[in-house]
């Protein structure tokens, strides 16, 4: 096959372009050329601005890409920009989404009033009734317009003309974690802490994750098969672990043998305070690309975490927030339970 990724030199990228690359594909990248990989001897590369396609076009169309993945469409207009792009010119476009869509993430992060759900999402639960999650967060002129309910709805209006595959991706980790998730509670391990306060209901929060060369196999796997035209899929891990669990995991890696204090938000130091609405677990049921794909995970979870814990040993943040790690606060705060 001829496969067109437009991004991919980030996070889970540089692992589909590996496996596509191994198993015979011909892959070409089109990306921004801010973030520079080492690929695979005979992928392509293009570099322009993945916010102007139609600019690009003509190259673009002129590859005859059997499937075009895109991981970078974060707004209504990209999504619009990728199929005017590829209508006619391509068999199939597969799409990243996020599992932010869902009503569930909304009330995470209170946007959303509705009662708290606890049964598992799937691909047919509730999406989210308010658009444009992050501007009242303040991110930036970027997330301004980043919406993927708008992406989904743009790539799927085509079927008969560009038949499109949606991967609703959770929190992913390992190598080139440019989020550093894991970061926060390894340093204070690192640096000989104690403990780690967390806030009551954040302890016990669920939160669907997925380790990166996992996720980049379920990508793959909708990338080759045909199956996989005009659905959508969650993707991740068939569990969710936890906070609290989530570090204790980290902590057998490390041998970390300090305590998990668990209070009440207002008496935990303000730089370390979520702010998020706990009550609602976002735990994906990811059984329909298990059952019509064949998806299972390569790489288990005790080896995800050791790698995932080496490379951020490796590569800890250029910046650290110092809000973040009070450690005179967190003294205070346990030397006075």
């Amino acid at each position: 096959m001829r496969i067109l990724i437009i991004g991919g030199t980030r996070l889970m990228g540089p692992s589909i372009v590996e496996r596509l690359h191994a198993a015979g594909h011909a892959v070409t990248l089109f990306h921004r050329g801010q973030t520079r990989i080492e690929l695979p001897e005979g992928v392509e590369e293009i570099t322009g601005d993945v916010n102007q396609l139609a600019d690009y076009s003509g190259q673009l169309r002129s590859l005859q890409a059997d499937v075009v993945l895109d991981m970078m469409a974060m707004t209504e207009m990209q999504a619009e920009a990728l199929m005017e792009t590829f209508i006619g010119f391509t068999r199939r476009v597969v799409v990243l989404s996020s599992q932010d869509v869902y009503r569930a993430f909304g009330r995470v992060n209170r946007t959303e009033s509705s009662e708290v759900d606890p049964s598992l999402i799937t691909e047919d639960s509730p999406l989210r009734e308010n658009f444009y999650p992050h501007r009242e967060h303040g991110r930036g002129a970027f997330y301004h317009d980043y919406d993927k309910i708008l992406v989904e709805r743009i790539v799927m209006k085509y079927p008969d003309l560009l038949p499109g595959t949606i991967l609703r991706v959770p929190a992913v980790y390992g190598p080139r974690d440019y989020q550093h998730r894991m970061f926060s509670f390894l340093k204070r391990m690192l640096d000989g802490r104690p403990a780690i306060l967390l806030e009551e209901n954040v302890a016990n929060w669920r939160w669907g994750h997925g380790y990166v060369e996992n996720i980049a196999d379920s990508i793959v796997l909708s990338i080759t098969d045909e199956r996989a035209s005009g659905r959508i899929y969650n993707v991740g891990e068939p569990f969710a672990l936890t906070v609290a669990e989530r570090i204790e995991q980290i902590a057998r890696v490390v041998d970390w043998h300090g305590r998990i204090v668990t209070l009440p938000e207002e008496r935990i130091p303000v730089g370390q305070r979520w702010g998020i609405n706990a009550a609602q677990n976002v735990i994906a049921d990811t059984s329909r690309i298990r059952q019509e794909l064949g998806y299972s995970e390569r790489i288990g979870l005790e080896e995800a975490f050791r790698r995932t814990i080496a490379w951020e040993r490796a590569n800890p943040p250029e910046q650290i927030n110092p809000a973040e790690f009070d450690y005179e606060a967190e003294d205070k705060v346990l030397a006075e339970l």
